[in-house]
């Protein structure tokens, strides 16, 4: 039985990849050779000219947010615009939260 596939990402060139999930095994983008940063399979891709969304990605694969399942369905909340992205890290300065556990809040208090 072959192993489920699961997305890559290349932030530079706004592509997505899914291949098969290998641990020992480091991607590189095909259009620029930089190394991939594997995200989860329950990520889905915005579109290439989508700045504003590529922007948001970027800070939540940075603060080490992914897009893997859970045992109850997806991955959970993640913010898609960067005015939610600049709410969360506004809370999590103000409280001492870490930013990857405040960018996943569903509402900030």
């Amino acid at each position: 039985m072959a192993h489920a596939k699961t997305s890559y990402v290349c932030l530079p060139c706004r592509a997505s990849y899914k291949q098969p999930y290998d641990r020992d095994r480091q991607r590189i983008c095909p259009r620029c050779a930089q190394p991939l940063i594997h995200v989860g399979s329950a990520f889905a891709a915005p579109r290439r000219r989508d700045t504003a969304a590529w922007r948001t990605l970027s800070v939540l694969l940075h603060a080490g947010v992914r897009f893997h399942k859970s045992c109850c369905g997806g991955p959970g909340y993640r913010p898609r615009t960067l005015n939610e992205v600049r709410e969360r890290m506004t809370y999590a300065r103000r409280s001492g939260e870490p930013f990857a556990k405040a960018l996943v809040r569903y509402e900030v208090p």
